[in-house]
């Protein structure tokens, strides 16, 4: 699948209010709802939930990769390459709040994606936990010193 582009966000807001509306709908075969979604830099991560007209529900999570520039040259201003996590896309950096929507499933690209999901939040917890230690000992040695 390659890149959608377009020259209007269509009246949304933004970016991810674009995204959450495009993966929101209702059809013959049941409904897709965006539950919660964040943009990290140019990736945006999704929980959607499908409940198709059977009854049958699931929750997977979505990576698009975006491009947004209101300036483009040629009025391209957003772009968007989408995925689902049974693609096991490169993206690994999906917040805890929405890998805690998913359903359980048996992909195993899926399975691995929430797994580097998962250990990348726990690297980041871990270094802005640092980052804060950094912070507070300059803060308290600065204060000594005085």
């Amino acid at each position: 699948m390659g890149w959608l582009y377009m020259q209007s966000l269509g009246g949304h807001s933004g970016p991810p209010d674009y995204l959450d509306a495009q993966f929101t709908f209702e059809n013959a075969e049941g409904r897709s709802r965006v539950l919660r979604s964040a943009l990290l830099g140019d990736a945006y991560y999704a929980a959607v939930e499908q409940q198709r007209s059977d009854g049958a529900r699931a929750v997977f999570a979505l990576v698009c990769l975006t491009y947004y520039n209101p300036r483009d040259p040629e009025r391209f201003i957003f772009g968007y390459k989408d995925m689902t996590e049974h693609m096991g896309p490169c993206e690994s950096d999906c917040p805890e709040d929405i890998l805690d929507l998913l359903t359980p499933t048996d992909r195993p690209y899926a399975i691995a994606w929430r797994a580097r999901c998962r250990e990348n939040a726990v690297a980041r917890a871990v270094s802005h936990h640092k980052n804060r230690r950094r912070r507070s000992d300059g803060l308290a040695a600065a204060a000594s010193r005085r």
